[in-house]
């Protein structure tokens, strides 16, 4: 049986159905379920850097390799289930009567352990939208053919993702300011707390008086500003966490 982690006594009194909660996650929770990390991409894309695929300019020089590289990235995920950190979300989910889950992952994983709601700051992989027309693919209809596909209005389908250069989609970026500035309780999970704008949520919840708690397998450069630090896998902490319910 694994130690039962060290939390306070602050902690444990915020962790009641009344506070208002909210969980902020980046790559490192996914990385314990295997997702590769942008950057470690095996065999032929080691010849690519991440900013030669992941720009609108690349997709409108070479959409076919664009596509290809992110069909190859979705067929790594269709493999891959969410671990104990995000099922442990989930009962958050059910405990808290506020409760805001934002993430930077675009695996979907949240989604598929069965959170509602979730704001995706960067989109989702698993989702398509048209260059063109804007109109939304969940999934593809079988009539889309093409690498790219394309979309009834004949503009090229692209990855549903923020790409380098692109703004985060300012409905979701503004509710996620919202909601940190009016919570109780934030934590801060599996993120380095370097990547902005999410970077400044912890911050912003702090200013605004909420108790920050941040999940990571190292101290951060927020580490010395907030509240509380659990120094190791979100997947052991987060479950460990839910026993605390008050």
């Amino acid at each position: 049986m694994s130690q039962m982690i060290s939390v306070s006594e602050a902690l444990k009194t915020l962790l009641s159905k009344e506070t208002k909660v909210v969980v902020l996650t980046g790559a490192g929770i996914s990385a314990e379920s295997g997702v590769p990390t942008f950057r470690g991409e095996d065999g032929l894309w080691k010849k690519f850097r991440p900013e030669e695929l992941a720009t609108f300019d690349a997709f409108m020089a070479n959409p076919e390799l664009v596509w290809e590289w992110y069909e190859y990235r979705r067929k790594i995920i269709e493999e891959i289930k969410p671990n104990p950190a995000h099922l442990a979300l989930v009962e958050f989910q059910n405990h808290f009567e506020e409760f805001d889950l934002i993430t930077q992952n675009v695996d979907g994983l949240h989604n598929q352990a069965g959170s509602k709601n979730v704001v995706e700051l960067h989109g989702n992989i698993k989702r398509n939208k048209c260059i063109r027309c804007g109109a939304q693919y969940e999934t593809l209809e079988k009539t889309i053919k093409g690498i790219p596909p394309k979309c009834h209005c004949g503009g090229n389908i692209r990855p549903d993702v923020v790409w380098f250069g692109e703004m985060l989609p300012q409905d979701a970026l503004n509710y996620a300011f919202k909601v940190s500035s009016d919570c109780d309780l934030f934590f801060s999970v599996g993120t380095s707390a370097v990547v902005h704008p999410a970077a400044s949520l912890p911050l912003i919840a702090k200013r605004s008086g909420a108790y920050v708690v941040e999940v990571n397998m190292e101290r951060t450069e927020i580490s010395h500003v907030i509240d509380e630090s659990l120094i190791g896998k979100a997947g052991k902490i987060m479950p460990q966490l839910v026993k605390f319910f008050m």
